[in-house]
């Protein structure tokens, strides 16, 4: 069995420490976009957002 490569796996936390602390400081830096959250769940353009919009097919 090998060894595990303590080195490299605390490198590797290393790194992702100061990539998460780094888009922190950008969040930080930019108060006024919207959270990571809520960007995402907003319907893309294109789409109706209403569902009796022309276009949409319902059962009836």
């Amino acid at each position: 069995m090998a060894k595990p490569n303590y080195a490299f796996a605390k490198r590797q936390r290393e790194l992702a420490k100061q990539k998460k602390k780094e888009e922190k400081l950008k969040r930080k830096a930019d108060p006024g976009g919207p959270p990571p959250g809520e960007a995402d769940e907003q319907p893309p353009a294109g789409e109706a957002a209403t569902p009796d919009a022309p276009g949409n097919v319902r059962d009836r």
